[in-house]
């Protein structure tokens, strides 16, 4: 798979890519969860069926950072490295990265048709979601889309997907993340929802308490769950290990608080991990991050906590 920036207007050579006719799925697809894959797959099927190459254009940063001001759409469900590998699991030739700055935010829906798609990028197929919209202020939608497009553009709307009695987006996973319910986003993602990162030297303090931990720096700026205790899985490379894991800022010992901080205690495992990748698949949430009254009072919790988690992981695998 092929991985292109895209910027509006063109700041430089078209890529030999940009010239093969393609299909075109279009969306942001943070989270890549089941609506955003019915998409994507829409156009992989319409790409073999016609002997032409499967694209996906994505759009980074997310649109709603520059158009609503939200700081929180600056985090994301999937970052931008662990979404292009979620795409090519999905069998997508080419990835087209959109820069969302004020030039391509002010393009209009006649540019993005038929200078962009049609013109430069030589799309014949657009998969999109029934509620994409595109354009300078979302002007346009898939009618207009197909409209602009006439006959050098077929359009293909892909209906929403429903889980947990309503429709799957990314607004009703990021706040299922943030509330901690990491079994109902699990739901909606059909997947559990994971953070990936590099193990970096902390305080060693799970180390003198007798349950050391892995401290992970995340590799992009992901959505972070709920302070609190998780029952999770750590995967390196093929290797999956049952964990416990405090997402927080450790209160006990760090009363001020401060950056929060992702620490995984392996169950069973003895070993150093400093400098490896991680991905850390959340699977239940245990309990709030609490403040105790001292380290005794910690290791006690702590070793409960740990137990609790075996029981749940044990439950899942079944």
């Amino acid at each position: 798979m092929i991985t292109i920036t895209l910027r509006y207007p063109p700041d430089g050579a078209e890529a030999p890519e940009d010239r093969l006719p393609k299909t075109m799925a279009i969306g942001t697809f943070d989270g890549v969860h089941p609506g955003h894959q019915a998409v994507i797959r829409k156009a992989v099927e319409l790409a073999r069926a016609s002997g032409r190459q499967a694209a996906v254009m994505t759009f980074d940063p997310h649109p709603r950072t520059l158009l609503g001001g939200e700081a929180t759409y600056a985090e994301s469900l999937t970052p931008l490295p662990e979404k292009i590998r979620l795409l090519e699991s999905l069998g997508v030739d080419i990835v087209y990265v959109a820069v969302f700055d004020r030039m391509f935010a002010a393009m209009t829906p006649e540019a993005f048709v038929r200078e962009l798609l049609i013109g430069r990028l030589h799309v014949t197929d657009a998969a999109v979601g029934f509620d994409f919209t595109f354009g300078r202020g979302g002007a346009g939608n898939p009618a207009s889309l197909a409209e602009l497009g006439g006959a050098e553009l077929a359009v293909h709307t892909v209906e929403p997907v429903s889980a947990a009695g309503a429709k799957v987006s990314s607004s009703r996973i990021r706040e299922a993340v943030k509330l901690g319910d990491v079994a109902l986003a699990a739901a909606l993602l059909r997947r559990p929802y994971r953070i990936s990162g590099t193990v970096a030297r902390g305080e060693a303090r799970g180390r003198t308490l007798g349950f050391p931990t892995a401290n992970i720096e995340p590799d992009g700026r992901y959505v972070i769950p709920r302070h609190g205790v998780y029952a999770v899985y750590v995967r390196r490379g093929d290797r999956i290990h049952p964990a416990v894991m405090n997402v927080g800022v450790v209160p006990t010992f760090r009363p001020d608080g401060g950056t929060p901080r992702l620490e995984a205690h392996l169950l069973d495992f003895s070993g150093d991990l400093y400098g490896e990748r991680l991905a850390v698949d959340f699977v239940a949430f245990i309990r709030p991050e609490l403040k105790f009254g001292g380290a005794d009072a910690l290791v006690a919790q702590i070793r409960e906590d740990a137990e609790q988690a075996r029981r749940l992981l044990a439950a899942v695998r079944g």
